[in-house]
C-alpha cells in the first residue's frame, strides 16, 4: 500500500552587504540617497535536498526580516564537499563524519559565506573553532521510509533480498530482525537512489522521510517505519544553521529562527553520541522528544551484523541542562556495558553511519 505524507516546508536566507541608490529629480537638482542593503551568503551543498533546505532557510529569513526581502539580499552559494565528490566508496573509508560539512566550515571561516545550512545528522559532535550553531529549525518527521517497487513491507522480503543502504545504523537494525537479508553499499542523492531502485539494482532501500517530505517526493515511500522498528539516526530530520563566532548580525537573525524544542532534543542525542565516541563506523541510533514536562530518550549501539544490540532509555525534566546530562549518562552506560573489543570490532567492518 502506498501512502502520501506532508511535512514541514520552510526556507532560510543568507546576506552580504551592498548599496542601493534611490534617485529623485527636483528640477535641475538630483538628490541621491544611499541605503545599505544587507547581503547574506548562504552556504549549502549542491544536492537537491540540501538546496531545498537552503531555500527553506532563505524564505524564513525573508518572512522574518523585511530588509532581507530586497532583491539580492540573500544569495545561495553552493559548496562542493568531499562526501558529494566521492560516491563509489563507503563514507567510513574516506573519512567518516565531517565529509558533508568540512568544506562548508572552511568557506564560513574564510568569509566566502556568512551562514551554513546543515543536515544536523551530518554535523560532528564538535564544531570547528570560530563557528557556532545558534539555530535549529523545527524538526521534521524523524522516521525512516521503506521504499520498494516489489514489496509492501520489510516482512515480505525473501531471504537473500538486496537492501541498498550506506547506513550501518539501518543495516544493523535490519539484520537483527531479518538476518537473511543482504545489505549492499548504496550512495548518491535521493533521486539517483530511487532511480537505481526502479532499475532493479536492489530490492529495496530506506531513506529518511524528512528528506522526501522536503522535496515533495513522498509518493515513493512504500511504508513509514515506526521508531521501535528502526530507531533513527542522531539528529535525523533536523536542520542546523551555523555562523562565525562574534558575527552579531548573523547571530541575531539565526537566534530569531531557532526552534528551542528541536535544539534541546537534538543536543541530547548529540551528547549521547559524543559520550560513545561514535564514529561513522559504529552503528548508533538515538531519539529524544518532549513528553509533557519531561524528555524521553532512547538510544542503542549495535554490532554491524545485528547479532548484538545494546539499548538504553532515559526520562528526565525538559530542560537543556537535563537533556545534555541524560544523553551523556545514556552514552556512558552503553559504553560501560559493551565489551572492550566491541567498538574495535565494529571499526574493522567499515561502512557508514
Amino acid at each position: 500500500m502506498r501512502a502520501r505524507f506532508s511535512g514541514f516546508n520552510a526556507s532560510f536566507p543568507l546576506v552580504a552587504r551592498g548599496v542601493s541608490r534611490n534617485v529623485r529629480d527636483r528640477g535641475a537638482l538630483r538628490v541621491t540617497a544611499e541605503v545599505d542593503t544587507p547581503v547574506i551568503k548562504i552556504g549549502t551543498r549542491g544536492s537537491p535536498l540540501a538546496l531545498a533546505q537552503a531555500y527553506m532557510t532563505r524564505d524564513l529569513l525573508k518572512a522574518s526580516f523585511p530588509e532581507l526581502g530586497n532583491d539580492g539580499a540573500l544569495e545561495i552559494c553552493i559548496i562542493k564537499t568531499t562526501g558529494d565528490k566521492v560516491l563509489d566508496q563507503p563514507l567510513a573509508d574516506i573519512g567518516g563524519k565531517g565529509l558533508f560539512t568540512r568544506e562548508l566550515d572552511v568557506a564560513l571561516l574564510d568569509g566566502r559565506i556568512d551562514i551554513a545550512v546543515h543536515s544536523m545528522k551530518d554535523v560532528p559532535t564538535y564544531l570547528p573553532e570560530g563557528t557556532i550553531l545558534p539555530c535549529m529549525l523545527p524538526r521534521e518527521d524523524v522516521r525512516d521510509a521503506f521504499i520498494s517497487v516489489k514489496y509492501d513491507d520489510l516482512s515480505e522480503l525473501p531471504e537473500g533480498s538486496l537492501v541498498g543502504t550506506a547506513s550501518l545504523r539501518r543495516q544493523s537494525q535490519l539484520l537483527a530482525r531479518f538476518p537473511g537479508l543482504k545489505c549492499v553499499n548504496f550512495r548518491g542523492n535521493v533521486q539517483s537512489r530511487i532511480r537505481k531502485l526502479q532499475e532493479g539494482v536492489v530490492d529495496c532501500t530506506l531513506l529518511a522521510i524528512a528528506g522526501l517530505n522536503r522535496m515533495d517526493m513522498t509518493q515513493h515511500a512504500t511504508k513509514i517505519l515506526d521508531v521501535d522498528v528502526m530507531l533513527p539516526a542522531v539528529a535525523q530530520g533536523a536542520i542546523g544553521i551555523a555562523c562565525r563566532t562574534g558575527d552579531s548580525k548573523q547571530i541575531t537573525y539565526l537566534e530569531s529562527l531557532n526552534h528551542e524544542e528541536t535544539r534541546i532534543a537534538v543536543e541530547c542525542e548529540r551528547s549521547f553520541l559524543a559520550a560513545l565516541d561514535g564514529s561513522c563506523r559504529t552503528p548508533i541510533a538515538g531519539f529524544a522528544r518532549k513528553d509533557g514536562d519531561n524528555l524521553r530518550f532512547n538510544g542503542l549501539v549495535a554490532a554491524l551484523d545485528g547479532s548484538e544490540i545494546l539499548e538504553t532509555s532515559r526520562v528526565t525534566k525538559w530542560s537543556y541542562a537535563d537533556a545534555i546530562a541524560a544523553g551523556k549518562e545514556a552514552g556512558a552506560e552503553l559504553k560501560k556495558k559493551a565489551p572492550a573489543e566491541f567498538f574495535a570490532n565494529l571499526i574493522e567492518h567499515g561502512g557508514s553511519w
